[in-house]
């Protein structure tokens, strides 16, 4: 993913405007700027800029100058859980997933912005504060291979696991952030929608919701039997009211996310299994194109 970073443009280049740059207007009061300097107060210098401890100590007015803030912490939110260990495409939807972290995680090192984030499966996250270096990226991506490579069908999914995520990225990302959250189409609950509301108030969000072909429609296969733990199921997919029903469900929440994307003023992305992801990157970041949600 590091050398494919240029195949698709995520941040401003000299020239260009990407969505990802200004998502929305800010909703924050302030200057938004680092602290450069104290230099002598110059006749139309804000009165708010001056340094009095300086001033005391010289016993001639100085101000303080400051530049532009030109970086923002990035952090992805990425599930790693049951519910994504599965596809019926060109990968698994956890795959997916991971290659767009990797992918976003190296080009916000090129646009020179800090990286970090927060990987969470079933019964297990790590959390890595965002910092602007490799070493920062690289212990993201080697937890996002540590938890998917112990993804089983076995595992008990922990409900409401993006809920709990998004919460404690309230708790640690300062206003101005930007997040981006990759998780499993379905896991759009309630809750998980409140805390969403509740970062959108001070950060910027990008939501990428993957899914798999099958979660939008059930091929006509016959009669088909599912075991776990006990527990079994038979379904006819012959039976055309099961599978109007299970494409109902599936364009509802197609539909769940479009309508909060709107709600909040965010950028909606959704990703599939079905076609390569940076290609389906590139058609949602080309201006030239209209875009049509998968």
């Amino acid at each position: 993913m590091r050398h494919r970073v240029r195949e698709v443009q995520l941040f401003s280049g000299p020239g260009q405007r990407s969505p990802l740059v200004g998502l929305h207007h800010s909703k924050l009061r302030g200057r938004g700027v680092d602290f450069d300097q104290v230099r002598v107060y110059q006749a139309g210098d804000d009165v708010r800029s001056i340094d009095w401890r300086v001033t005391a100590r010289t016993q001639e007015p100085h101000t303080k100058l400051f530049h532009e803030e030109r970086e923002r912490p990035v952090f992805i939110l990425v599930e790693q859980s049951r519910q994504l260990f599965f596809g019926s495409g060109l990968m698994f939807k956890s795959v997916l997933a991971a290659q767009a972290a990797a992918l976003i995680g190296w080009a916000t090192l090129e646009h020179n912005d800090r990286i970090g984030g927060l990987v969470y499966g079933d019964h297990e996250h790590y959390e890595i504060k965002p910092r602007r270096s490799k070493q920062s990226l690289l212990q993201l991506l080697n937890r996002l291979v540590h938890v998917n490579h112990s993804l089983s069908t076995e595992a008990r999914p922990e409900p409401d696991s993006l809920n709990l995520a998004l919460r404690r990225a309230r708790e640690v990302l300062r206003p101005g952030s930007l997040a981006i959250v990759l998780c499993d189409e379905r896991a759009l609950t309630d809750a998980a929608e409140q805390q969403l509301s509740l970062l959108a108030r001070h950060c910027d969000l990008l939501l990428l919701p993957v899914s798999d072909p099958l979660d939008h429609a059930l091929p006509a296969a016959g009669l088909l039997r599912f075991e776990q733990r006990g527990a079994r199921l038979e379904l006819d997919t012959l039976n055309q009211d099961l599978r109007q029903a299970y494409h109902a469900q599936g364009e509802s929440r197609v539909a769940r996310w479009e309508l909060l994307a709107q709600k909040l003023r965010v950028l909606l992305m959704p990703l599939s299994t079905q076609s390569e992801m940076i290609e389906q990157l590139r058609e949602y970041l080309n201006p030239q194109r209209p875009v049509s949600p998968k």
